[in-house]
């Protein structure tokens, strides 16, 4: 409810102002569905969007919460005995990122949201991928496991609540977070 009272109500500014500086929205999607690797279910983006900033065309993945936790962890996710299917798409994501497997405390939506971004961002020929957590928690809740992933991935502690690197076929990445305005935590009506 939170993040759709808030892109109903136009375009978020903090989530503006995680994407760089004089930004433009060229279109945003809700539930947007993203194919990942292997055989499975889609990544499913709370909205996606097509955004200009700082003189660069992006794609932007946007995790929305509250206080719920980003699921299971990798280890949770992969079970004891992890199928082809799912060492292959994690392993394909990885690569992407140019690691090896993830240690398992570490929680795979964030992963799949991030590798939705990129996916997008290469179909759409946008020479930045963006992964913006849209957070309504007003203690922040599962900041942690966001700067965690963060951390893992880009060998850099977040800072100002975001990060950025360039993956090895020269597309950018950027994760970030973005404090919601904590009105929309009330209905708001029709």
């Amino acid at each position: 409810m939170a993040a759709a009272q808030s892109w109903e109500a136009g375009f978020p500014p903090e989530v503006a102002e995680a994407l760089g500086d004089k930004v433009a929205l060229q279109i945003a999607l809700v539930e947007h569905k993203v194919a990942m690797p292997g055989i499975g279910y889609p990544s499913q983006c709370d909205v996606f969007a097509l955004t200009r900033a700082d003189g660069m065309d992006q794609a932007v993945a946007v995790e929305a919460k509250v206080n719920e936790p980003f699921g299971r962890t990798v280890g949770e996710w992969l079970g004891p005995a992890p199928s082809a299917n799912k060492l292959e798409r994690l392993g394909t994501i990885c690569a992407w990122f140019e690691q090896k497997m993830p240690p398992e405390h570490l929680r795979y939506q964030l992963f799949h949201r991030t590798a939705a971004a990129i996916v997008e961002a290469r179909r759409f020929h946008r020479p930045m991928a963006a992964m913006v957590v849209q957070s309504f928690s007003p203690d922040g809740m599962w900041f942690d496991d966001f700067a965690a992933f963060s951390e893992w991935l880009t060998g850099r502690p977040v800072k100002n609540d975001r990060v950025d690197m360039e993956l090895p076929d020269g597309l950018r990445l950027r994760l970030a977070w973005a404090r919601g305005d904590s009105r929309y935590l009330e209905d708001m009506g029709p």
